[in-house]
């Protein structure tokens, strides 16, 4: 059963966010900053889809919506490998349906807070070989970028805007920090942005990612 939520805009869209939310959390929780970004962006459908519930080691093997299970925290994350592939495999779907609903892959967009965002850099930089409008990086990291990988022209061609509170002792600010200049480094035109926040999404970071969007749309 598909689970994923699609929010149509008010105009005939021609555009499109693919936006994952959190570890725990689930495909409703972005909706509310979906519906206030459509109120400028009249021609963009967001779609949100749910990860599958299943445990969590550093969770006590509690399950909850995860993207991937996480093993261990410290130095880095240690992950489940196979469990990302799967989610990124999903957010390809996702987009190849969405090429197949007539929306230019260039005008398609990847978001995703924390767990998500790990999710979607992966997707956008390792796995999907295409255009991409971009990619919206919130509160996360990523823990497969290492310096055996090579980026292609097109990949290199996908801004990226990485967005992050500087009192996050979730995912520590560094984290965030080491994938942008990783992405930089590679030579994508990369932007960092900190918030006087936590682990959380604050009113100013929507309204600056709306203005990053309408600047690409």
């Amino acid at each position: 059963m598909d689970t994923t939520l699609i929010l149509q805009p008010p105009l005939p869209a021609d555009a499109c966010v693919i936006w994952l939310h959190g570890l725990g959390a689930d495909r409703f929780d972005f909706q509310p900053v979906a519906e206030a970004l459509q109120r400028s962006l009249r021609t963009t459908r967001f779609v949100l889809p749910q990860a599958p519930t299943r445990p969590v080691t550093i969770n006590g093997g509690w399950e909850m919506p995860s993207w991937y299970d996480i093993l261990a925290m410290s130095p880095a994350r240690a992950i489940d490998r196979e469990q990302l592939e799967q989610s990124a495999q999903q957010v390809i779907d996702l987009i190849e349906a969405q090429r197949g609903d007539g929306i230019d892959p260039a005008r398609i967009f990847l978001a995703g807070f924390s767990q998500g965002g790990a999710v979607v850099l992966h997707t956008a930089f390792l796995r999907w070989q295409g255009p991409l409008g971009g990619v919206l990086a919130l509160s996360t990291y990523s823990p497969t970028f290492s310096d055996e990988v090579q980026l292609s022209e097109i990949q290199r061609d996908i801004p990226v805007y990485c967005l992050h509170g500087n009192q996050d002792g979730v995912v520590l600010p560094s984290m965030g920090r080491a994938a942008h200049d990783w992405l930089r480094s590679q030579g994508v035109r990369v932007a960092w942005q900190e918030y006087p926040m936590a682990h959380e999404v604050l009113p100013q970071e929507v309204r600056d990612i709306g203005a990053w969007l309408a600047e690409r749309l």
